[in-house]
């Protein structure tokens, strides 16, 4: 698998053509894709079809996601709203996942000190092999179950129609970065280490 790392280089290219290269990557085909409308024809973001970086004056908010953690807890997204948030979309089916899983754990374990939590959105998937999968992998941080993946619509412009995606929010709760493709920590874990040092 090609490595990308950040900072990426400076091209130029619209959010709509790297969304459909992104598809291919990771569990996105079959009845396990998160079928999505791609984003708008005007914006456009640095990046390399794979992973984007978008620059702090064209960051859109993130929607105030909410719903029933895997441990059945509620939680909504805006009770983080001051911290940067990563997002995860998975699922216990998708094999990417789980090679994924103890990447996004030493990111996690390497940054929260730093005021970044991590957010899984567990998709089309059972609840219980859900839970089966964070005990097998030692996945601390907690996760939506979201079977009908409803969240992931809410996301208009930037649809992470790829599973494993992963979305970085910055601490104003706005997308700063986007993922379409498993990740090892050299992938995201400067990214999030950039996002966290931005002003608030």
């Amino acid at each position: 698998m090609t490595v990308h790392r950040f900072p990426l280089p400076r091209i130029v290219v619209s959010v709509s053509a790297a969304f459909m290269l992104a598809v291919a990557a990771g569990c996105s085909t079959g009845r396990n894709a998160v079928d999505q409308q791609a984003g708008g024809q005007d914006r456009f973001i640095a990046g390399t079809g794979k992973s984007v970086l978008i620059p702090v004056a064209k960051r859109d908010m993130a929607p105030d996601i909410s719903g029933s953690l895997l441990d059945g807890k509620s939680f909504q997204l805006s009770s983080l709203n001051g911290d940067v948030v990563v997002l995860n979309f998975w699922g216990s089916w998708c094999a990417p996942c789980r090679a994924e899983a103890p990447e996004l754990m030493a990111v996690y374990n390497a940054t929260k000190a730093s005021g970044v939590h991590f957010l899984g959105i567990n998709v089309k998937d059972e609840k219980q092999l859900a839970q089966a999968f964070d005990r097998t992998k030692r996945v601390t941080y907690p996760s939506i179950f979201d079977p009908q993946g409803r969240i992931a619509l809410q996301f208009r412009n930037y649809p992470p129609n790829a599973i494993p995606s992963t979305i970085v929010l910055d601490r104003k709760r706005r997308i700063a970065a986007i993922f379409l493709r498993p990740l090892l920590k050299s992938d995201l874990l400067p990214v999030v280490q950039q996002v966290a040092r931005e002003q608030a």
